[in-house]
């Protein structure tokens, strides 16, 4: 007996610098994408889990310097960060090339950093770390929606992507970025049959 192939599937991917200005990139992409898909009551669930996992992901690979130069910025820097959708769960994924896991940390009531994960945790069904061949890690969050989005089996167009103004390095890292989000989509759908 085979299972069922899932009845919706919505991929969207994006790279961006590792630089403390893609944490609210990404909420900006998690916003957009998934009021696109009209999934709007899962945003702020969703953005909350991609802004700490892309928090991690630069703290681990990227540039943290207020105000960091473009000719800083080399191609060693760039996370990829990631959203589908397979039948009612969302998940929310985000690639660095650091194979160092994350760990949630025991924190004090007066502690001002390191909730991170926990908040991951507490807004997600469960997380994890996926460890492409490609190299690097994935950190995913699965989000439970709470019915299909799309009961008549009729789902958007997937959004056009805009040049943005920046350009990320070109090269051998990007395509390891690629890679690595597509090995996820593929394990997620073997996963799942």
């Amino acid at each position: 007996m085979t299972a069922r192939p899932p009845s919706l599937l919505l991929v969207s991917n994006l790279q961006l610098a590792a630089v403390l200005t893609a944490v609210s990139c990404s909420r900006m992409y998690v916003r957009r994408t998934l009021d696109y898909w009209k999934l709007p009551d899962h945003i702020d669930a969703a953005e909350l889990v991609m802004s700490e996992l892309v928090t991690n992901a630069v703290k681990a690979t990227g540039l943290t310097d207020a105000e960091p130069k473009w000719e800083d910025i080399k191609a060693h820097h760039i996370i990829g960060v990631q959203l589908r959708v397979i039948d009612t769960r969302l998940y929310v994924e985000v690639w660095d090339n650091s194979a160092v896991a994350p760990t949630k940390q025991d924190v004090t009531d007066d502690a001002e950093s390191g909730r991170g994960l926990l908040l991951v945790e507490l807004s997600s069904r469960r997380w994890g770390t996926f460890r492409p061949p490609a190299g690097g890690k994935i950190v995913w969050a699965e989000l439970e929606l709470s019915k299909s989005p799309y009961p008549d089996t009729t789902s958007p167009v997937l959004p056009k992507r805009m040049p943005g103004t920046g350009r990320l390095p070109e090269g051998a890292p990007v395509a390891l970025v690629e890679a690595a989000l597509l090995e996820r989509v593929l394990v997620g759908l073997r996963d799942r049959l």
